[in-house]
């Protein structure tokens, strides 16, 4: 669904004021001056007491942050709720789609289910209701809500083996499959998933899960083929920890069955008098209690900073900013490794040195990166400026070699 966009680019790159050399988002993103205005005020409303008028504003800011995340999801405000993480999202995701049967008793879910790609085959009695397709090398955020899950009868794993591609998908299917569950971008490569090539792969009768935290806020995501969607405001969307959105596609509804959710998730919850209730309608059936009221007027402050500019345009701009820094780098002498898809994550090592030697040069010379099985990740965002990638270049040149 087109964005409409209301902020020039130079006004949107105003917001920011981190160090040149921050090129870290995949792990942290310095909040917006309009994420920390947010903050700042639920704050002092906090602590001069307006009680009530504090919480109606917050509940205000909850639903115009759902509205936000609505547009650029292509969704209806009431398909969106607010979780703590993305990975609490996630879990509610992994509890909604459990089965009703409990494991066999010593079976070691866990350990039991994610040894081989061949796990996790059509249940038996006292199995898990189905399976669900999880990258095996996936970040462990996106695989421990699967994992725990099965050990209380949820579905159980089976891991698929190196990208998750549709025709990595399409080897795995077969009638137990119920659910597929992927993260749009991998942390490490920056691999971008093809969701929806995978859409098309495991059709409408599938629940395709996805981890977007590393993807909204740095690329155009198209996030149509999601049936669920989590994604917190730390990285890309520069909106601080504390709050993450979680969508719920009607379509699915059916599907699932609220299991991580609490009083806040079901009908009339406080003069009932009787329990449980039936669960709420929407997204919100999924959640455990209200969220972080500031928290997520922070992540709806992201959000709408995202719309106004248009996330197609911070894509482009954080697209030419890596493009800008591999180039320097491999100028340099480094090998570089470019992200599949296309993404806001790229690598780079320099042949001959050491790794540690390397970021910790980096580092030195007030380069903020991640070290990573061997590589350096660059995640640089669109407030990137170009002298980044020059200030790489002369860092890299000055690692002892050999």
């Amino acid at each position: 669904m087109p964005v409409r966009t209301t902020l020039p680019v130079p006004e949107y790159l105003r917001q920011f004021d981190e160090p040149a050399g921050y090129l870290d988002f995949a792990r942290f993103g310095p909040v917006s001056a309009e994420v920390r205005e947010v903050l700042t005020r639920a704050a002092g409303r906090m602590h001069s007491g307006h009680g009530w008028d504090t919480l109606a504003e917050l509940d205000a800011a909850t639903l115009d942050a759902a509205r936000s995340a609505a547009d650029l999801l292509g969704a209806r405000p009431e398909e969106i709720a607010f979780v703590g993480s993305t990975s609490h999202g996630l879990f509610a995701a992994a509890h909604a789609l459990a089965g009703t049967s409990a494991p066999t008793p010593g079976a070691g879910a866990t350990s039991g289910l994610f040894t081989a790609a061949g796990a996790g085959g059509a249940p038996g009695a006292g199995a898990a209701a189905g399976t669900v397709l999880v990258g095996r090398r996936d970040f462990p955020g996106a695989l421990y809500p699967w994992l725990r899950a099965a050990d209380h009868g949820g579905l159980a794993v089976r891991p698929v083996d190196g990208p998750v591609t549709a025709d990595a998908v399409r080897a795995h299917l077969d009638d137990a499959v119920r659910a597929v569950s992927v993260c749009a971008v991998d942390a490490a490569t920056g691999f971008r998933a093809p969701l929806a090539a995978i859409r098309d792969v495991i059709g409408p009768d599938r629940v395709l899960v996805v981890d977007a935290v590393q993807a909204l806020g740095a690329v155009d995501l198209d996030a149509g083929p999601a049936d669920v969607l989590a994604c917190g405001g730390q990285k890309w969307l520069r909106a601080g920890w504390g709050a993450a959105l979680l969508l719920v596609r009607d379509r699915v509804a059916d599907r699932l069955r609220p299991g991580l959710s609490g009083w806040s998730g079901v009908v009339d919850p406080i003069d009932a008098p009787h329990h449980p209730r039936p669960p709420r309608p929407g997204a919100v059936a999924h959640t455990l209690t209200n969220p972080d009221g500031p928290a997520v007027a922070a992540l709806g402050a992201g959000l709408d900073l995202v719309r106004a500019v248009g996330p197609d345009r911070i894509a482009a701009l954080v697209a030419e900013a890596l493009d800008g820094l591999l180039d320097a780098a491999r100028s340099a002498g480094a090998e570089v490794a470019r992200p599949v898809g296309g993404s806001g994550i790229g690598r780079l090592r320099l042949p001959g040195a050491d790794p540690l030697a390397v970021h910790r040069t980096l580092t030195g010379a007030g380069l903020a990166t991640t070290l990573r099985g061997g590589w350096i990740r660059l995640s640089p965002h669109a407030s990137t400026g170009p002298e980044t990638a020059a200030r790489l270049a002369e860092a890299l040149r000055s690692v002892p070699v050999g």
